[in-house]
């Protein structure tokens, strides 16, 4: 409980320091998803966000938390493409060298969002993890410092503020939280918030098929990587977690369950925001939308909150989808 604390104190801080940096997004009653379940679902539209995805709050918290000294070194980081564009943004805000390690395989769309900011970028492997454990790697070879894209206090706090504008906005504690899982910072923050502010919220993990690495490693008690991933529509969640990753013992204690969906369900997740709800959104948003879709009894006459948690998806794949 000492580590829920020290997230939710820093979820606090990020408040503050990242407000008039950040957009308060939307939470939106979704008439149709509600019908479903015979309750309420809101979704809360971090697709909206700025850089198109919810990563900008924790990026953001984590580089106006450092000092003029540890900027002065050069920052390194690595992603499949939010968290990327997310740190982008922040470097370029705080006038700072930035460089960002990306799979081979990233998205071409995040990729040619990133031309858009003074970054450098580098490619190695073929998912998240490689990038990021050779990220962290050449960070430290050159005596920069490294800025992990989940496994920080700062960066799950920035994300936590979310959890925080969704009690504020609903006015009450909703039954659950879907909240789709890669690395674990998005579902850290936000589950330490409601367990201290809503614990009667149960929070809901929800991960491709493919990749579900975090899943994986609360069922056995350990962090279990996959040798080889399999790709999913879910980019943004895609890879598992480093060794030792605070994300992992803090999803021990705030993730009540875990929801698989395939890429057909995904895809469906997709299609049916862009039907019903005229917004384009990515597949990790497409997971979370689809666990509610496949399990309708299990939130049935309950009030239920889905983190739409980015918009970043490539214009080709989508059509396709659609």
């Amino acid at each position: 409980m000492d580590l829920i604390k020290q997230v939710v104190e820093e979820i606090d801080l990020a408040s503050v320091r990242i407000k008039s940096h950040i957009l308060k997004t939307p939470l939106i009653l979704s008439r149709p998803l509600s019908n479903l379940i015979d309750g309420k679902v809101y979704l809360k539209l971090e697709n909206e966000q700025y850089t198109g995805s919810f990563k900008a709050r924790g990026a953001l918290n984590k580089l106006l938390s450092l000092t003029a000294m540890e900027k002065s070194k050069g920052l390194v980081t690595a992603s499949t493409g939010n968290h990327a564009q997310g740190f982008a943004r922040a470097v370029e805000m705080t006038n700072t060298n930035g460089t960002i390690y990306m799979p081979e395989n990233a998205s071409p769309a995040k990729i040619e969002a990133l031309k858009n900011y003074p970054v450098t970028l580098f490619f190695h492997g073929q998912d998240s993890l490689a990038a990021e454990l050779f990220g962290k790697k050449m960070a430290m070879d050159e005596e920069k410092l490294w800025i992990s894209p989940y496994n920080d206090l700062q960066i799950i706090g920035g994300q936590g503020t979310i959890a925080a504008e969704i009690l504020d906005q609903l006015g009450e504690s909703p039954d659950y939280a879907l909240v789709t899982i890669g690395g674990g910072g998005l579902i850290s923050g936000i589950g330490s918030y409601l367990k201290i502010h809503a614990d009667r919220t149960k929070v809901v993990g929800c991960l491709p098929a493919n990749s579900p690495e975090m899943a994986l490693s609360l069922e056995k008690g350990e962090i279990v990587v996959l040798p080889d991933p399999t790709p999913t529509l879910s980019d943004g969640s895609a890879g598992g977690l480093e060794p030792g990753s605070i994300t992992f013992p803090i999803c021990q204690q705030v993730v009540h369950e875990c929801l698989l969906a395939d890429e057909d369900e995904i895809a469906a997740g997709i299609r049916y925001m862009a039907k019903h709800h005229k917004k384009i959104v990515e597949g990790a948003a497409g997971v979370a939308i689809a666990a509610l879709q496949n399990n309708p009894d299990r939130f049935r006459n309950s009030t239920v909150v889905i983190i739409i948690c980015g918009a970043n998806i490539d214009l080709n794949i989508f059509k396709q989808i659609i």
